[in-house]
């Protein structure tokens, strides 16, 4: 008797394929009964390798071997998970087994595992397509019930087909090419490129280089503080007339300008009395959607500071061994139209009703009332919010399932606690608020007031006080008619901020966002719903430019490197922005839903590919290292060694009379043009922040030129003699910056400090010493003769925390001891009362 032999993407599917069939006897790695043999894939069985022919070995790729377009693409076995294929090409050929079903999941990517295992086993048995956007026992057996036929299925086969050769063809030739470029003077140099991994790269970098070029501006704002009968409140000032469309992005309609008149408003408004009116209004706010992986991974960064790939390995944990979350790499953020009875069973299970023992009781106590009063006032109800098929691709959101968690770790707990509540919430009515805004005019000069009350926590409630510590409560009461008194009018000055760098949470928003800017109409689109790459590589993607070093991690934030400004300076200096933008994605994805539609030929789309990568090799083979097109010139320093011209290029800093050059990357920090005009000039710069050491650490140093011109570190330190005495310093042609806080001697600059003139030397007998940098913060000359002269600093706005990698404000000031520590920025509270935190070490 034949049978049929069906294939998932996943050992839980064809469990769950079994359950819900029935008769099925279990062998080692497969299911059996009278008419099908079931196994499945562990995602990924096989991959892309270059044709042995084509290889080239790492330490020979060259333009003499590019471009690598093969007339045909070998597959390779994944190594870990060899036995998982040969165990279902055994399967395959069994002479009972008489056609396929392929059940790998619905999309793009479970097309794609399942042609690749059945052209490795050289396999021409017919094949069918099981199609599931919902895994119930019901939906299953239907699905048995209208199987789909191969045939119809191959435009989506050759799209998937032409998006893995398609990445293969520009990440190898492109790889190469770059690195083959940037090998040139000697070495091998890998630059690694990708048609996901570089635009996400130029998103970092077009960012970076706007905080690096930012310059901040100073504005004003007024705080009024009103007396009235019931108390005190407080209002801001605001322009009435500001309508938004000024071209200044930093433009806001309580920013005042000029200086002169804030103060002028200042004095104008101060001990006045004003006329009050209000307006209340009743305000609704729905729950956040259900959870699709970058959104989970996404404020798991921001809550907990779990990476993106720590949180993918969590909720993939949770799926896998524990079995209490529903698939995560998922893009969906609603649920089947056939899934209610799924969400009332899910329900009653974070009740802890008729559950067994071992379960978590504790875990699910503080979820059990919710869970109930979703079911007592019979709340899951059709609604296409969350219940949509249209909203479901290849899997549908990231919930809960009817297995009670047990023995989870502590991150894991955070995770599931993410998922439940959002769960929860999303089933609960609206949060309702009462808004009340309330304009106090003085002298015809608008004042604004804006108070905030929860009236009902609706969905708010499932997460408690946490989600509502931020609401405002009622505002003073005004009396109508009343006339109220501006006692005090405080004003502030500010400075605009650069745009924040990226965090792993916003970067995973830019990447799902990217090409919705886009002018043409098709290719956004085309981009909408994907981005740059998917749910499931993202993590993946960004660990990658991590450990190519294109990237560093500063706590929570990311910060492209050196490597990755030289990589776009060269990709955009040789005009291949194909690498770059996001419309390369944008006009594949248009063209594979074309072909999966059938108006598009899969040889056309790869014709256009091997066109497109031919010409990325053309590129970087017709230019050398120092004719790379950029935005490089000519410094006014002369060489050191035959007082030439000294011209930029790609690489170096290079004279055009000999053979004098210095290189742009240094210890992974690249240099600037002033910078080395500074260095050329003085020979000397510094201290210089940036420098990373082969561990990857971050240091500072003063670089200088030798008797050679040959740049060098400078750290600052006094060579030691045998007896252990130290070397004199000669201060005579230094400045003195001020009297040592200490013991009165004066105070010089000596490499990366400021030290008293007798902290140094064989006679030493002080120990003043502060940094020339601190936390990231540059102390110049003019701050510290104010410190030492007058015990404060201005305000310095650089600091970077060791622990946070945060920036913030802080004065320097100097502590009767002679010590040097922070004095924070004051705030104006709550009620107008000013308060200044206690001094820190700030050494």
């Amino acid at each position: 008797m034949s049978k049929k032999l069906i294939i998932t993407e996943k050992p839980s599917v064809a469990t769950d394929l079994a359950r819900a069939l029935g008769g099925f006897t279990r062998h080692e790695d497969y299911y059996e009964n009278d008419d099908y043999v079931l196994a499945s894939a562990i995602g990924h069985l096989l991959e892309l390798a270059c044709p042995e022919e084509y290889e080239v070995k790492r330490g020979k790729w060259s333009f003499a071997h590019l471009p690598v377009i093969p007339p045909h693409f070998a597959l390779q076995p994944i190594t870990k998970t060899e036995p998982r294929l040969k165990l279902l090409v055994r399967l395959i050929k069994r002479k009972d087994v008489a056609s396929l079903v392929n059940a790998c999941d619905a999309g793009r990517e479970g097309e794609l595992i399942f042609n690749y295992i059945v052209q490795h086993a050289a396999s021409r048995k017919p094949v069918e397509r099981l199609w599931l956007q919902s895994m119930t026992p019901q939906a299953i057996r239907d699905g048995f019930l209208r199987l789909r036929r191969g045939s119809e299925m191959q435009g989506l086969a050759d799209a998937a087909l032409c998006r893995s050769e398609s990445d293969w063809l520009v990440g190898i030739n492109g790889t190469r090419a770059m690195t083959a470029f940037n090998s040139k003077t000697g070495g091998f140099h890998l630059t690694t490129v990708g048609r996901v991994q570089t635009p996400t790269l130029a998103l970092m970098v077009e960012r970076e280089d706007r905080i690096r070029k930012f310059k901040p501006r100073t504005y004003w704002e007024l705080e009024a503080a009103f007396a009235c009968a019931a108390g005190e409140y407080h209002g801001k000032w605001f322009d009435e007339k500001f309508a938004g469309k000024d071209d200044d992005e930093h433009a806001r309609a309580d920013r005042l300008w000029d200086e002169e008149k804030a103060r002028s408003l200042q004095q104008k408004c101060r001990g006045q009395e004003g006329e009050v009116s209000e307006e209340a209004k009743p305000s609704t706010q729905i729950s956040p959607l259900l959870y699709d992986l970058t959104s989970l991974q996404r404020e798991a960064n921001s809550r907990f500071g779990f990476s993106a790939k720590a949180t993918l390995a969590l909720a993939q944990a949770l799926y896998e061994k524990h079995k209490v979350l529903t698939y995560p790499r998922t893009e969906s953020r609603a649920l089947p139209e056939d899934y209610l009875q799924t969400v009332i069973s899910t329900l009653g299970m974070l009740t802890g009703e008729g559950l067994g023992k071992g379960h978590d009781e504790a875990a699910l106590v503080r979820y059990a009332p919710f869970a109930q009063q979703i079911l007592d006032r019979r709340w899951v109800v059709p609604n296409k919010r969350v219940f949509n098929n249209a909203k479901v691709s290849d899997h549908f959101a990231i919930i809960p399932t009817l297995q009670a968690p047990r023995h989870l770790s502590e991150p894991e707990t955070k995770l599931y606690d993410m998922v439940v509540k959002r769960f929860l919430a999303v089933f609960f009515p609206p949060a309702e608020y009462l808004i009340t805004t309330r304009i106090t005019r003085v002298l015809d000069e608008p004042f604004k007031t804006e108070g905030k009350v929860l009236v009902n926590a609706g969905w708010l409630a499932v997460y408690g006080r946490e989600a509502q510590a931020g609401d405002e409560g009622n505002l003073v009461a005004v009396q109508p008619g009343e006339r109220v008194l501006a006692t005090d009018v405080l004003l502030a000055a500010q400075r605009t901020k650069p745009p924040p760098r990226y965090s792993e949470a916003t970067l995973l928003s830019a990447m799902e966002g990217a090409g919705k800017s886009m002018d043409d109409e098709e290719l956004r689109a085309a981009m909408a719903g994907r981005g740059l790459g998917t749910p499931a590589t993202r993590a993946q993607i960004i660990e990658n430019l991590l450990s190519e070093q294109y990237l560093h991690r500063e706590g929570r934030e990311l910060m492209p490197t050196a490597k990755a400004f030289s990589l776009m300076t060269l990709l955009n200096g040789l005009g291949i922005p194909e690498l770059t933008a996001p419309e390369l994605t944008g006009e594949w994805e248009w063209k594979l839903a074309r072909m999966e539609r059938g108006e598009l030929s899969r040889d056309e789309f790869m014709k256009e590919i091997a066109t497109m990568t031919q010409d990325i090799v053309a590129r970087a083979k017709s230019y050398d290292s120092d004719t790379i097109p950029g935005d490089f010139g000519e410094l006014a320093a002369r060489c050191p060694k035959c007082d030439g011209r000294i011209k930029e290029t790609y690489k170096r800093f290079q004279c055009q009379s000999c053979d004098y050059g210095l290189w742009k990357i240094v210890a992974g920090r690249q240099f600037e043009a002033a910078e080395i005009e500074e260095l050329l000039s003085r020979r000397k710069i510094g201290p210089l922040s940036g420098f990373r050491n082969k561990m990857g650490r971050p240091f500072n140093a003063v670089v200088q030129l030798n008797d050679e011109h040959a740049p060098e570190f400078d750290f600052g330190q006094s060579s030691a003699s045998g007896d252990g005495s130290a070397d004199e310093v000669d201060f005579s042609l230094s400045e003195s910056l001020g009297a040592c806080p200490k013991c009165g001697a004066r105070v010089f600059e000596h490499g990366l400090s400021y030290v008293c003139e007798k902290s140094v030397g064989a006679a030493r007998n002080c120990d003043f010493r502060s940094g020339t940098i601190i936390l990231q913060q540059t102390i110049d000359h003019a701050q510290m003769k104010k410190l030492l002269s007058s015990g404060r600093t201005d305000l310095l706005r650089d600091f970077v925390s060791a622990r946070t990698r945060r920036k913030f404000a802080a004065f320097l000031v100097r502590a009767a001891d002679g010590k040097v520590g922070f004095e924070f920025e004051p705030r104006p509270a709550k009620g107008a009362t000013r308060k200044t935190t206690a001094k820190a070490p700030a050494e």
